[in-house]
Protein backbone atom coordinates (compact mmCIF):
# COMPACT_ATOMS: atom_id res chain seq x y z
CA UNK A 1 0.00 0.00 0.00
CA UNK A 2 1.35 3.75 -0.39
CA UNK A 3 1.76 5.51 2.21
CA UNK A 4 2.85 8.93 1.11
CA UNK A 5 -0.43 10.57 0.94
CA UNK A 6 -1.21 9.26 4.90
CA UNK A 7 -2.29 12.78 6.57
CA UNK A 8 0.39 14.33 9.01
CA UNK A 9 -1.54 17.25 10.32
CA UNK A 10 -4.05 17.02 13.60
CA UNK A 11 -7.36 18.49 13.23
CA UNK A 12 -5.77 20.80 16.65
CA UNK A 13 -3.07 22.02 14.55
CA UNK A 14 -3.11 25.68 14.33
CA UNK A 15 -0.35 26.55 11.96
CA UNK A 16 0.17 24.61 9.40
CA UNK A 17 -0.54 23.68 5.58
CA UNK A 18 -0.53 20.29 4.04
CA UNK A 19 -1.75 20.16 0.45
CA UNK A 20 -2.70 17.19 -2.01
CA UNK A 21 -1.70 17.52 -5.49
CA UNK A 22 -1.47 16.55 -8.98
CA UNK A 23 -0.24 18.01 -12.57
CA UNK A 24 -1.18 16.46 -15.33
CA UNK A 25 -0.49 17.13 -19.61
CA UNK A 26 -2.78 16.47 -22.14
CA UNK A 27 -1.68 14.00 -23.74
CA UNK A 28 -3.49 15.53 -26.94
CA UNK A 29 -0.71 18.08 -26.03
CA UNK A 30 -3.46 20.96 -25.58
CA UNK A 31 -2.41 21.93 -22.69
CA UNK A 32 -2.25 20.68 -18.48
CA UNK A 33 -3.99 20.72 -15.57
CA UNK A 34 -3.09 21.58 -11.63
CA UNK A 35 -5.55 20.09 -9.36
CA UNK A 36 -4.60 20.89 -5.61
CA UNK A 37 -7.06 19.91 -2.20
CA UNK A 38 -5.64 22.22 1.13
CA UNK A 39 -5.73 22.01 4.48
CA UNK A 40 -4.91 24.83 6.45
CA UNK A 41 -4.74 25.94 10.16
CA UNK A 42 -7.46 23.63 11.32
CA UNK A 43 -6.85 24.83 14.58
CA UNK A 44 -7.49 28.34 14.25
CA UNK A 45 -10.12 27.64 11.33
CA UNK A 46 -8.01 29.07 8.58
CA UNK A 47 -7.08 32.90 8.80
CA UNK A 48 -10.25 34.49 9.85
CA UNK A 49 -11.34 37.32 7.94
CA UNK A 50 -9.52 36.87 4.94
CA UNK A 51 -10.64 36.02 1.59
CA UNK A 52 -7.67 33.48 0.84
CA UNK A 53 -7.95 31.65 4.59
CA UNK A 54 -10.55 28.99 4.40
CA UNK A 55 -9.48 26.08 6.80
CA UNK A 56 -9.95 23.79 2.99
CA UNK A 57 -9.81 24.86 -0.05
CA UNK A 58 -9.99 23.16 -3.74
CA UNK A 59 -7.94 24.92 -6.40
CA UNK A 60 -8.21 23.96 -10.16
CA UNK A 61 -5.78 25.96 -12.98
CA UNK A 62 -5.82 25.35 -16.78
CA UNK A 63 -2.85 25.77 -18.39
CA UNK A 64 -3.94 25.96 -22.08
CA UNK A 65 -1.51 25.76 -24.90
CA UNK A 66 -0.20 29.37 -26.01
CA UNK A 67 -2.36 31.25 -23.54
CA UNK A 68 -2.78 32.42 -20.17
CA UNK A 69 -3.53 29.81 -17.37
CA UNK A 70 -6.76 30.40 -15.37
CA UNK A 71 -6.94 29.66 -11.58
CA UNK A 72 -10.81 28.39 -9.54
CA UNK A 73 -9.86 28.37 -6.24
CA UNK A 74 -13.44 27.83 -3.49
CA UNK A 75 -12.90 27.46 -0.15
CA UNK A 76 -15.37 25.37 2.74
CA UNK A 77 -15.85 25.26 6.11
CA UNK A 78 -14.00 22.42 8.10
CA UNK A 79 -16.87 21.17 9.55
CA UNK A 80 -17.71 19.70 6.40
CA UNK A 81 -14.35 17.52 5.64
CA UNK A 82 -14.03 13.98 5.61
CA UNK A 83 -10.67 13.31 6.32
CA UNK A 84 -8.62 10.18 7.12
CA UNK A 85 -6.94 9.82 10.89
CA UNK A 86 -3.54 10.90 11.06
CA UNK A 87 -0.53 8.52 10.14
CA UNK A 88 -3.60 5.76 8.71
CA UNK A 89 -4.06 3.88 5.37
CA UNK A 90 -6.00 4.31 3.08
CA UNK A 91 -5.72 7.85 2.63
CA UNK A 92 -9.01 10.22 1.72
CA UNK A 93 -10.17 14.02 1.75
CA UNK A 94 -13.44 14.83 0.79
CA UNK A 95 -15.34 17.98 1.20
CA UNK A 96 -18.98 18.89 -0.26
CA UNK A 97 -18.05 17.23 -4.41
CA UNK A 98 -14.79 17.17 -4.33
CA UNK A 99 -12.42 14.23 -2.79
CA UNK A 100 -8.49 12.88 -3.42
CA UNK A 101 -7.75 8.88 -2.13
CA UNK A 102 -4.45 7.44 -3.17
CA UNK A 103 -6.11 6.36 -6.69
CA UNK A 104 -8.50 8.96 -8.15
CA UNK A 105 -10.07 11.99 -7.17
CA UNK A 106 -13.17 14.27 -8.31
CA UNK A 107 -14.35 17.76 -7.66
CA UNK A 108 -16.54 20.22 -8.78
CA UNK A 109 -15.99 24.38 -8.31
CA UNK A 110 -18.73 26.88 -9.30
CA UNK A 111 -16.38 30.42 -9.28
CA UNK A 112 -17.08 33.89 -10.83
CA UNK A 113 -19.65 32.25 -13.36
CA UNK A 114 -17.03 29.38 -14.04
CA UNK A 115 -17.92 25.70 -13.55
CA UNK A 116 -15.13 23.02 -13.62
CA UNK A 117 -15.87 19.05 -12.53
CA UNK A 118 -13.42 16.21 -12.71
CA UNK A 119 -13.26 12.73 -12.62
CA UNK A 120 -9.95 11.07 -12.70
CA UNK A 121 -8.42 7.64 -11.92
CA UNK A 122 -4.75 7.34 -11.92
CA UNK A 123 -1.52 4.78 -11.11
CA UNK A 124 2.18 4.88 -10.69
CA UNK A 125 5.20 2.40 -10.43
CA UNK A 126 7.70 5.09 -8.72
CA UNK A 127 7.27 6.79 -5.90
CA UNK A 128 9.54 8.66 -3.86
CA UNK A 129 9.98 10.92 -0.84
CA UNK A 130 12.06 13.80 -2.11
CA UNK A 131 12.07 15.64 1.32
CA UNK A 132 11.65 14.98 5.15
CA UNK A 133 12.89 17.33 8.23
CA UNK A 134 10.11 16.87 10.26
CA UNK A 135 7.72 19.11 12.22
CA UNK A 136 9.18 21.63 9.29
CA UNK A 137 7.90 19.72 6.41
CA UNK A 138 8.35 17.30 3.65
CA UNK A 139 7.98 16.87 0.05
CA UNK A 140 6.52 13.39 -1.17
CA UNK A 141 5.43 11.72 -4.34
CA UNK A 142 3.23 8.96 -4.27
CA UNK A 143 2.89 8.87 -7.45
CA UNK A 144 5.57 10.01 -9.95
CA UNK A 145 5.12 8.46 -12.95
CA UNK A 146 0.94 8.61 -13.07
CA UNK A 147 -1.29 7.90 -15.65
CA UNK A 148 -4.42 9.48 -15.53
CA UNK A 149 -8.32 8.74 -17.17
CA UNK A 150 -11.09 10.18 -16.98
CA UNK A 151 -12.11 13.37 -17.79
CA UNK A 152 -12.33 17.08 -16.96
CA UNK A 153 -15.18 19.70 -17.36
CA UNK A 154 -14.57 23.47 -18.31
CA UNK A 155 -18.02 25.51 -18.61
CA UNK A 156 -18.50 22.38 -20.66
CA UNK A 157 -15.50 22.20 -22.59
CA UNK A 158 -14.79 18.26 -21.98
CA UNK A 159 -11.21 16.96 -22.00
CA UNK A 160 -11.40 13.29 -22.17
CA UNK A 161 -9.69 10.11 -22.37
CA UNK A 162 -7.99 6.48 -21.61
CA UNK A 163 -5.22 8.06 -20.98
CA UNK A 164 -6.30 11.72 -20.68
CA UNK A 165 -2.54 12.06 -19.61
CA UNK A 166 0.27 12.05 -17.60
CA UNK A 167 2.04 13.65 -14.72
CA UNK A 168 2.32 12.98 -11.05
CA UNK A 169 0.38 12.88 -7.70
CA UNK A 170 2.32 14.96 -4.71
CA UNK A 171 1.98 15.53 -1.16
CA UNK A 172 3.23 18.27 0.70
CA UNK A 173 3.18 19.81 4.06
CA UNK A 174 4.58 22.24 6.45
CA UNK A 175 4.85 24.64 9.62
CA UNK A 176 5.50 27.28 7.17
CA UNK A 177 6.32 27.68 3.30
CA UNK A 178 10.29 28.14 2.68
CA UNK A 179 11.60 31.49 1.84
CA UNK A 180 12.35 30.74 -1.55
CA UNK A 181 12.29 27.19 -3.63
CA UNK A 182 12.71 25.95 -7.05
CA UNK A 183 10.75 22.80 -7.76
CA UNK A 184 10.50 20.91 -11.35
CA UNK A 185 8.92 17.92 -12.26
CA UNK A 186 9.50 16.17 -15.47
CA UNK A 187 7.86 13.38 -17.03
CA UNK A 188 9.47 11.64 -20.18
CA UNK A 189 7.61 9.30 -22.20
CA UNK A 190 9.42 6.66 -24.00
CA UNK A 191 7.87 4.40 -26.88
CA UNK A 192 9.48 1.40 -26.38
CA UNK A 193 10.27 1.25 -22.55
CA UNK A 194 8.85 2.39 -19.49
CA UNK A 195 8.47 6.38 -18.54
CA UNK A 196 11.36 7.70 -17.27
CA UNK A 197 10.85 10.93 -14.59
CA UNK A 198 12.95 13.52 -13.07
CA UNK A 199 12.21 15.75 -9.99
CA UNK A 200 14.83 18.37 -7.99
CA UNK A 201 13.77 20.26 -5.14
CA UNK A 202 16.03 23.48 -3.54
CA UNK A 203 15.23 25.11 -0.51
CA UNK A 204 15.83 27.46 2.04
CA UNK A 205 16.47 25.99 5.62
CA UNK A 206 17.14 27.41 9.29
CA UNK A 207 20.90 28.50 10.10
CA UNK A 208 21.55 29.46 6.31
CA UNK A 209 21.30 25.96 5.17
CA UNK A 210 20.10 25.28 1.62
CA UNK A 211 18.88 22.04 0.54
CA UNK A 212 19.45 20.00 -2.68
CA UNK A 213 17.85 16.89 -4.08
CA UNK A 214 17.56 15.33 -7.44
CA UNK A 215 15.81 12.25 -8.22
CA UNK A 216 15.94 10.48 -12.05
CA UNK A 217 13.85 7.32 -12.12
CA UNK A 218 14.95 5.64 -15.41
CA UNK A 219 14.73 1.99 -16.67
CA UNK A 220 13.75 0.70 -13.72
CA UNK A 221 16.02 2.21 -11.41
CA UNK A 222 16.24 5.41 -8.80
CA UNK A 223 19.31 7.84 -8.96
CA UNK A 224 19.69 10.40 -6.66
CA UNK A 225 21.79 13.86 -6.73
CA UNK A 226 22.58 15.64 -4.02
CA UNK A 227 25.81 17.54 -5.15
CA UNK A 228 23.88 20.12 -7.34
CA UNK A 229 25.70 22.99 -8.89
CA UNK A 230 23.42 25.16 -10.64
CA UNK A 231 24.54 27.01 -14.16
CA UNK A 232 21.53 29.15 -14.78
CA UNK A 233 18.37 30.57 -12.33
CA UNK A 234 16.18 32.78 -13.48
CA UNK A 235 13.19 33.38 -11.37
CA UNK A 236 11.54 36.31 -13.50
CA UNK A 237 11.44 34.18 -16.88
CA UNK A 238 11.35 30.89 -15.37
CA UNK A 239 14.72 29.23 -16.31
CA UNK A 240 16.37 26.49 -14.34
CA UNK A 241 19.89 24.86 -15.48
CA UNK A 242 22.17 22.76 -13.14
CA UNK A 243 24.51 19.87 -12.98
CA UNK A 244 24.46 16.99 -10.41
CA UNK A 245 26.96 13.96 -9.47
CA UNK A 246 25.59 10.70 -7.68
CA UNK A 247 27.69 9.03 -5.03
CA UNK A 248 27.97 6.60 -7.64
CA UNK A 249 29.58 8.86 -9.86
CA UNK A 250 26.57 9.25 -12.06
CA UNK A 251 26.33 12.57 -14.04
CA UNK A 252 23.30 14.89 -14.89
CA UNK A 253 23.18 17.99 -16.65
CA UNK A 254 19.26 19.49 -16.88
CA UNK A 255 17.72 22.11 -18.54
CA UNK A 256 14.38 23.51 -17.50
CA UNK A 257 12.72 26.29 -19.28
CA UNK A 258 9.21 27.74 -18.44
CA UNK A 259 9.27 30.79 -20.44
CA UNK A 260 6.10 32.22 -22.48
CA UNK A 261 2.88 32.89 -21.63
CA UNK A 262 2.48 29.66 -19.20
CA UNK A 263 3.70 31.38 -16.79
CA UNK A 264 1.33 31.43 -13.54
CA UNK A 265 1.50 34.33 -10.48
CA UNK A 266 -0.60 33.24 -7.90
CA UNK A 267 -0.77 34.98 -3.88
CA UNK A 268 -0.24 31.95 -1.16
CA UNK A 269 -1.00 33.22 2.09
CA UNK A 270 1.32 32.38 4.43
CA UNK A 271 0.63 29.94 7.72
CA UNK A 272 0.94 33.04 10.23
CA UNK A 273 -1.72 34.79 8.25
CA UNK A 274 0.41 38.07 7.97
CA UNK A 275 0.20 38.49 4.08
CA UNK A 276 0.72 36.80 1.30
CA UNK A 277 3.33 35.87 -1.47
CA UNK A 278 3.72 35.24 -4.62
CA UNK A 279 4.37 31.34 -6.64
CA UNK A 280 5.24 31.00 -9.95
CA UNK A 281 4.05 28.04 -11.85
CA UNK A 282 4.74 27.00 -15.49
CA UNK A 283 2.98 23.68 -15.84
CA UNK A 284 3.91 23.65 -19.26
CA UNK A 285 7.47 23.66 -19.36
CA UNK A 286 9.68 21.99 -21.16
CA UNK A 287 13.14 19.88 -20.26
CA UNK A 288 16.33 18.45 -21.73
CA UNK A 289 18.39 16.12 -19.54
CA UNK A 290 21.51 14.59 -20.06
CA UNK A 291 22.46 11.13 -18.21
CA UNK A 292 26.07 9.67 -18.01
CA UNK A 293 26.28 6.73 -15.79
CA UNK A 294 29.99 5.07 -15.12
CA UNK A 295 31.51 3.11 -18.08
CA UNK A 296 28.60 3.95 -20.81
CA UNK A 297 27.80 6.70 -22.61
CA UNK A 298 25.47 9.63 -22.26
CA UNK A 299 22.02 9.39 -22.57
CA UNK A 300 19.48 12.31 -23.63
CA UNK A 301 15.50 12.98 -22.20
CA UNK A 302 13.89 15.62 -23.96
CA UNK A 303 10.12 16.44 -23.17
CA UNK A 304 8.30 20.25 -24.68
CA UNK A 305 5.51 20.75 -21.99
CA UNK A 306 6.07 17.42 -20.49
CA UNK A 307 7.25 19.10 -17.45
CA UNK A 308 6.00 21.80 -14.20
CA UNK A 309 8.66 24.48 -12.63
CA UNK A 310 7.80 26.36 -9.65
CA UNK A 311 10.05 29.62 -8.48
CA UNK A 312 9.11 31.38 -4.96
CA UNK A 313 11.54 34.20 -3.72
Amino acid sequence: MNTLNQVYSSRSVRRRYEVWFLRLNLADGGGAWWLRYLLMNPGRDGCVGNVLGKPVQVWATWFPLNERPQSFIQGFPLDGLQLSEKGRSPFHFAIADNAIDEESCRGRLRVDGHEIAWDLRYSSTFQVTLSSKGWIGFSRTPHSDAVFSGHIILDGRRFEGQPLGCGLQGHNCGYRHRNFWTWAHAYFPRPRAGPSTFEALVYEMPFGLVFRKSVLWHEGKQYVFRKLREIREDRKNLQWNFRGVSRDGSQLEVALDGRGPGIHRLPYLKTDCSGTFEVANNSLASAALSFTRTGKSAEKLETIGGAVLEMVG
